[in-house]
């Protein structure tokens, strides 16, 4: 099984979805440099609860946006594979994990459930006065494009990320827009109505 370095971060990537990143921990910046060196990826793990989730996500670094006279690095990078953490190895300066890559099982997803998602996050993002623009390109599976965009809480992203079906990723996702659209829909109306109660002097 592949030892691969990893960049535990309050975040979940998704292949497909760009990722800029800001680099000044020595530790990260030794991590980084020999990605750079050797032009392989790194791990992206979520932080839960002082551990590391099960699931992640490669990065790839795309390009070095801006090198610092310190050694800051800014950095864009772009999510790649998913893989399952096995184990840890804290031996460098930096946490390595042994992985296990993940794919997608063989499941189509409908048109129609493409579309509904397409047009339930629209409706949402409409709501929040949120950019309604996906990032990744269109060969991007639609499920992390959607996903990556909706300002939803980590622990609804890393489930999703977890999920080897675009099919239930997609039926997952139209779920969550059916139950929260009307309860962002109320709260707004809530809100509209408390600030019309008060007294012009």
């Amino acid at each position: 099984m592949p030892l691969i370095p990893l960049f535990p971060l309050d975040l979940v990537l998704f292949p497909g979805i760009p990722l800029p990143l800001h680099i000044f921990e020595p530790r990260y910046k030794e991590m980084i440099g020999e990605c750079l060196q050797q032009k392989s990826p790194f791990g992206m793990v979520r932080v839960q609860e002082k551990a590391v989730a099960e699931i992640g996500c490669t990065a790839e670094i795309v390009e070095v946006v801006k090198r610092y006279g310190d050694g800051r690095l800014d950095i864009l990078t772009q999510g790649k594979r998913r893989f399952e953490v096995l184990s840890l190895d804290q031996e460098r300066a930096f946490l390595r994990g042994e992985v296990l890559f993940v794919d997608d099982e063989a499941s189509l997803s409908s048109s129609a459930a493409q579309a509904r998602a397409g047009e339930l996050h629209s409706q949402m993002m409409e709501l929040l006065g949120g950019n309604r623009e996906m990032l990744g390109d269109e060969s991007v599976n639609l499920s992390y494009r959607l996903a990556a965009a909706i300002p939803t809480d980590l622990d609804f992203k890393q489930t999703l990320l977890g999920i080897r079906s675009e099919s239930e990723r997609l039926k997952l996702l139209i779920e969550y827009y059916e139950a929260v659209i009307p309860k962002i829909t109320l709260a707004m109306q809530a809100r509209r109505k408390a600030g019309s109660n008060g007294h012009v002097r």
